[in-house]
């Protein structure tokens, strides 16, 4: 198991689908910084461990071309070796993975709970995403009712 920064649109498209938990089902430890705690706002579950990065500079300079949670996670991931980022924002995940960042999505966290069968209502994800305001192209929804099913 490894050790997991979520960023906001995760934890909040988990929180909004019921799935939160998941998380702690699939990683060890899940981090999340100050800022992107600020924008899930009380919905943050509990055993999220808030940790900031000390590489300030790097924040600063990030911020020119990203939003202050994606750059505080990608910072905080690059202080925390062999973790993974889970970012979304293409923007995000090209600078992470240009740093060279593992990163995953909420949609590889929902792939990876399909898999272990840790995924509460299974054949209603699909449904349970798009209401939680993630747009999904027909690749993912296929590759989703494929694992499904």
């Amino acid at each position: 198991m490894k050790l997991v920064i979520a960023g906001a649109s995760c934890l909040i498209g988990l929180e909004n689908m019921n799935e939160v938990e998941l998380l702690r089902d699939l990683y060890q430890q899940v981090f999340a910084t100050p800022e992107v705690a600020e924008e899930v706002g009380d919905s943050l579950p509990n055993w999220v461990q808030l940790r900031s990065s000390s590489n300030k500079l790097l924040i600063d300079d990030l911020t020119t071309k990203l939003e202050i949670g994606e750059a505080t996670s990608i910072a905080l991931a690059l202080d925390i070796p062999q973790s993974i980022l889970i970012i979304d924002e293409k923007k995000g995940r090209r600078t992470a993975t240009e740093l060279g960042i593992e990163i995953t999505g909420t949609f590889g966290i929902l792939k990876n709970g399909i898999d272990l069968d840790l995924i509460k209502e299974p054949n209603t994800l699909i449904e349970r995403l798009e209401n939680s305001g993630f747009r999904i192209s027909e690749t993912l929804r296929s590759e989703l009712v494929d694992r499904i099913h």
